[in-house]
């Protein structure tokens, strides 16, 4: 099976509700979606959505970087050769993160293919079910309780509520939703890079001595502020999940190193694809730091890619945060991952078992 094209389309998929956290406020999910094709007729699928205040890449950054800088280095290579075609990718061009998730998904659903298992089978095998938590985004505290109740009524046992915009009234708006549902769901914190290191070990001591049991807080300073970040996991008793600050294996490894951060979260977009996430997996398994799941606001050609590998490594990636087709109206592909709520499950079709994308628009 060798690599004939790689052609590009854009997908636009409304969201149930605004998702505002910190940094920003999204309406839809629109992702660029690859298409490699190979001349067996069969083709490999990718997905990755403009995140330019986190990797840099914007739509039009990851087409040019894959159209000019990596497609010609990959026409006419064997599918196969799985290792060759990643440190292709990795070694094309600096960061671009995202463009190089997209195809190396893209690249990964191609080699399943070619040896007629679901993806998460040629990654290592595992039980194919996950039950991820759903975000809760940043609003007024009322709204914030509501959506809360809908989220467990719906059967989501694990929230992550965004905070970061006002210190006080963060603080108020966890209080309020674990009032509400702490025998019910369990709470995860996100920050988005919000607060700075003071105030999230007063913000979190706080709700430690009101009695608010938290299951982690994630990033909660800035991406670069590494001393930030270690000095709050000294200071507080809920574990402190390193997201933005940590995008590679070798970050990875400096972050353990200093003792940053408690947990590692792990996302392909950050990554740049499947082949870097399995290195972040062996590394923290090999320190015993446990490590999450998650996505961006992504649909669910990459989120379904981010599910197999989650299965893959189960034995370390032990919590899920996958809930980008959750927040959509509706799913626009039919794939071999089933999003359903809070469970996600995944068939035994070949690769990702994409067979069709309604709304796809061609480029």
């Amino acid at each position: 099976m060798k690599i004939t094209d790689i052609k590009f389309a854009m997908l636009k998929v409304p969201l149930v509700t605004p998702f505002k956290t910190a940094l920003r406020s999204v309406s839809e999910i629109e992702d660029v979606i690859i298409i490699v094709e190979t001349d067996t007729g069969q083709c490999g699928y990718g997905g990755a959505p403009a995140t330019a205040a986190i990797t840099g890449d914007t739509h039009g950054s990851i087409i040019e970087a894959i159209r000019v800088i990596m497609k010609p280095l990959l026409i006419g290579k064997e599918i196969a050769n799985i290792n060759e075609l990643t440190e292709v990718v990795q070694a094309s061009i600096v960061k671009n993160y995202s463009a190089k998730a997209a195809l190396e998904i893209a690249l990964y659903d191609l080699f399943a293919q070619l040896y007629n298992a679901p993806l998460y089978k040629i990654l290592g095998g595992g039980e194919p079910t996950l039950s991820t938590d759903i975000t809760i985004s940043v609003d007024y505290i009322d709204k914030m309780v509501e959506d809360s109740k809908k989220a467990v009524e719906q059967g989501f046992e694990t929230l992550k509520i965004k905070v970061g915009k006002d210190i006080g009234l963060d603080i108020e708006r966890i209080k309020a939703i674990y009032a509400e549902v702490k025998d019910t769901a369990l709470l995860r914190l996100d920050a988005n890079q919000g607060w700075t290191a003071k105030e999230a070990v007063f913000a979190l001591r706080n709700l430690e001595d009101a009695g608010v049991k938290l299951e982690l807080v994630e990033q909660p300073v800035r991406a670069d502020n590494l001393d930030g970040m270690k000095y709050i996991t000294e200071r507080v008793h809920t574990p402190v999940m390193a997201d933005e600050s940590t995008f590679g294996p070798k970050e990875v490894i400096d972050l353990i190193k200093i003792r940053a951060a408690d947990i590692i979260n792990i996302k392909l977009m950050k990554t740049g694809g499947i082949s870097n996430a399995i290195k972040i997996a062996d590394i923290a398994s090999t320190y015993e730091v446990e490590c999450m799941i998650g996505c961006m606001l992504e649909s669910s050609v990459s989120v379904a890619a981010a599910a197999h590998f989650a299965v893959a490594k189960s034995n370390i990636v032990r919590k899920i945060d996958l809930d980008g087709p959750s927040l959509c109206q509706y799913d626009p592909v039919e794939s071999n991952v089933i999003f359903n709520n809070s469970e996600i499950t995944i068939s035994d079709s070949p690769g990702l078992g994409i067979k069709k994308i309604d709304g796809l628009r061609m480029l």
